[in-house]
């Protein structure tokens, strides 16, 4: 909710046949509820289509939109799931109402082939962004001024998120959560939805070759007995003895079931693990980083305005201040939402890049 009490008005837009009906579900689940116990604002959800009317999603279901493209120009956060039938050009108007929204500073995300619209708009030129692992190619030739990366979740460009396939939209919409209104949010959230808060390695884990079963799994313990022990000094050695393993046998294992590296792994659950604490304690920098692994308050501020993209006292202040800006009507400027990123909503705002870091070594 903005600081003048009107709710963040949330639109998904949706085309007869090219409903993504997941990507759909998902946005219905984190937009479409009152979640102002878990510290979220109060949306204002709804379908909206060029041609409003009953339409059907992409497994025949029917569902009833009311509201046409006018209601885009008044939206503070605008969705699009899947456009897989790549023969059906998005309209002219349909294009310039992205653009249209993206000029006035709304946050556009796209759900897994919902990439190939925003790319048509011109919103992802010089940009990286990800698709579903099956389409990226696609898009990289039909749009050569975008870096494709196959290999992630979501990318975050501060007013463009673009996400994966099908449940990477849930990745996609947990982290704008957990952006916008923190950690504690999103968990709040990812419990509700009976999902993990956050996923380790990229799409490039589901290609090809599945992810290995980790029940009753020594390599599982060990993990269980990482995240205890987060302020330890936790080599690739000590942990693959706790293994039973060698370093390198270890290493390869982590791999094959994470999808990225022990490194990489250790330093998202400290990330993690010092976001809590920056929202939920009085504890000064200083002793967070030492709580979390990081040794000293510099290597925390260098980690966490690395991946972050703000520093932990700022991201401190950002989530014990509030939120919201003002704004309301038709036309309006959204409410400006990554406030606390670097350079957000301004000349240069897509230059200042969090993004998603998955799959990759540290």
């Amino acid at each position: 909710m903005t600081d003048n009490g009107r709710p963040l008005v949330v639109s998904v837009v949706v085309a007869d046949g090219l409903v993504g009906s997941f990507g759909l579900g998902v946005c219905a689940e984190v937009f479409g509820y009152d979640r102002r116990s878990m510290g979220l604002p109060r949306f204002d959800f709804a379908l909206v289509s060029e041609t409003p009317g009953v339409l059907r999603t992409d497994t025949g279901i029917p569902i009833a939109v009311e509201h046409g493209l006018e209601r885009v120009a008044r939206s503070d956060i605008v969705s699009i799931t899947a456009w897989e039938l790549f023969d059906r050009e998005p309209s002219p108007v349909l294009l310039d109402a992205f653009r249209e929204a993206y000029a006035r500073g709304a946050t556009i995300i796209s759900h897994c082939t919902g990439a190939f619209v925003l790319a048509a708009a011109g919103l992802l030129d010089g940009k990286r962004v990800t698709t579903h692992w099956r389409y990226a190619g696609e898009l990289a030739a039909r749009f050569p001024a975008v870096e494709v990366d196959p290999a992630v979740l979501y990318v975050d460009n501060g007013q463009v998120i673009t996400g994966a396939g099908t449940a990477a939209g849930v990745d996609t919409l947990l982290h704008f959560v957990r952006r916008e209104w923190g950690a504690a949010s999103a968990n709040a959230l990812a419990r509700e939805m009976v999902v993990p808060p956050h996923r380790d390695g990229g799409q490039a884990q589901f290609i090809d070759a599945p992810v290995a079963a980790c029940e009753d799994d020594r390599l599982g313990v060990v993990l269980e007995w990482a995240e205890a022990h987060l302020a330890d000094d936790l080599s690739v050695d000590l942990l693959a003895r706790r293994a039973l393993m060698s370093p390198r046998s270890f290493a390869r294992r982590f791999k094959a079931t994470t999808g990225t590296t022990p490194h990489a792994w250790l330093l998202g659950r400290r990330l993690a693990a010092a976001e809590a604490l920056l929202e939920g304690s009085d504890a000064p920098v200083e002793e967070i980083a030492r709580l979390v692994g990081f040794g000293t308050a510099a290597g925390l501020r260098e980690q966490f305005t690395r991946r972050r993209g703000v520093s932990p006292r700022a991201y401190r202040q950002t989530f014990r201040a509030g939120s919201g800006a003002a704004g309301s009507g038709a036309g309006t400027a959204p409410v400006q939402l990554d406030r606390h990123r670097v350079g957000a909503r301004g000349v240069g705002s897509d230059q200042a890049l969090v993004e998603a870091q998955l799959g990759q070594p540290a």
